[in-house]
């Protein structure tokens, strides 16, 4: 008897130790990088972590950053939401903690968040609470083909002032060539023209009062000179034929293939125009420049300051702690030193952004540490629906279908039922 109850136990305890080698934490962990080599790297680090941490698996799922737009709202509430995502900060960051699908990570965060950027933590962080892990941080400006450039005898360095461009676009036509390539389709690259003038015409001070509600608000001067300032540019026709219809995606591909001479541009589409060029090739960096979004005579706003994302990552509501375990792994010295000698990104992790590859990227760095005031993104840091109307009013500004004053109205209308 004493025997089989011995057996009896270790059969116990044998099945026991099997469940628990199986026993496993999924970290469900959604992106929207298209880049394969970025993937491939993150991949890699992922592993990393599971073999550090045994018993944790990290599933890597993707969305397109338009679908994802779309669908994010539905799947936080969802109770098979992943615990990790994508996040631009700003305005819809806020109403998502008020929605209450993300988890407080402060706690988890003492300590190692003091080896990231502190604006960039700041960024994360709604009423003293932080919620997310900043990743990198971006510019917006223009990338320029110098060939295309030197055939229309135009030089990248002397685009200084709003005049310098549209005296640039004028001698591109002039030459055949198409001027700007931007992705009409998804509206939120055609905002990037109209926020960077009302940042040269007004600085920061403008939107600071906006947000109070003084000076007209976004239908005050400064913003209505933006919409006006924009259309001397549409009025050029300098977009690439058909241009409302394409995708980003498309349009940075337009560009990569040597189709259009400028595209405003995000920094990290710097290897994104070689993803989406047809021959993976893109623009070498030999013949591409990068041109800070131009000043507006009297304006208001410093040439240095610049116009940007600071991307991360959220943690879900009830999420395991393996999630913020990872995205501290993820963000660390050795994976953002990596990303930053293949270019990716501008890291937050200090000191990995002296591992920056190219002259480009090290350019890019650069001119946002010089910079005093780094906006974010308007169609997120306004929040969802106020963003929204923004790329909205913007694109009809763009397509001529609404005037720079309609616009404004537009955006303060919104604002104002928003607040």
């Amino acid at each position: 008897m004493a025997r089989f109850k011995g057996l009896l136990v270790s059969a116990v305890a044998l099945a026991f130790s099997a469940g628990a080698a199986v026993a496993q934490t999924t970290v469900k962990w959604l992106h929207i990088e298209a880049n394969p080599v970025v993937v491939k790297l993150w991949e890699e680090v992922a592993r990393d972590f599971e073999a550090k941490n045994p018993g944790v698996k990290v599933e890597m799922q993707y969305l397109e950053n338009e679908a994802y737009k779309a669908k994010a709202p539905t799947l936080l509430q969802s109770r098979d939401r992943p615990h990790v995502i994508y996040s631009w900060a700003g305005g819809v960051l806020k109403s998502q903690v008020e929605a209450g699908v993300l988890e407080d990570i402060t706690p988890a965060m003492q300590g190692y968040k003091d080896n990231l950027s502190a604006s960039a933590v700041d960024a994360f962080t709604v009423d003293g609470k932080i919620y997310g892990v900043p990743y990198g941080v971006s510019q917006v400006g223009f990338m320029a083909n110098k060939d295309l450039l030197a055939k229309a005898g135009v030089d990248a360095g002397k685009i200084v002032t709003y005049d310098d461009l549209l005296d640039a676009v004028k001698k591109l036509k002039a030459a055949g060539i198409t001027p700007l390539a931007v992705g009409g389709a998804d509206k939120w690259p055609v905002h990037f023209y109209w926020t960077n003038l009302a940042m040269r015409l007004g600085g920061k001070a403008a939107i600071q009062a906006a947000l109070k509600g003084q000076d007209g608000g976004f239908e005050g001067e400064n913003f209505q000179k933006s919409g006006e300032l924009f259309k001397q540019l549409v009025d050029l026709q300098p977009f690439q034929n058909g241009f409302l219809g394409f995708k980003s995606q498309q349009a940075i591909g337009h560009f990569g293939d040597g189709k259009a001479a400028l595209l405003l541009a995000i920094s990290s589409f710097y290897h994104t125009q070689k993803v989406f060029a047809v021959d993976k090739v893109g623009i070498p960096d030999d013949k591409l420049a990068w041109i800070n979004f131009p000043t507006v005579p009297g304006g208001k706003g410093q040439p240095s300051d610049t116009l940007g994302g600071i991307n991360g990552w959220l943690v879900t509501k009830g999420a395991p702690k393996e999630a913020v375990a990872f995205l501290k792994h993820f963000v660390s010295a050795e994976p953002q030193k990596r990303l930053a000698a293949g270019n990716f990104i501008v890291p937050v992790y200090k000191g990995a952004e002296a591992g920056l590859g190219s002259a480009f990227m090290r350019n890019i760095a650069q001119n946002i540490a010089n910079s005093t005031y780094h906006q974010n993104f308007y169609d997120q840091d306004l929040g969802p629906s106020v963003g929204r109307v923004v790329n909205d009013a913007t694109t009809e500004i763009a397509a001529g279908t609404m005037t720079p004053k309609q616009a404004a109205k537009a955006i303060q209308d919104a604002f104002r039922q928003g607040n």
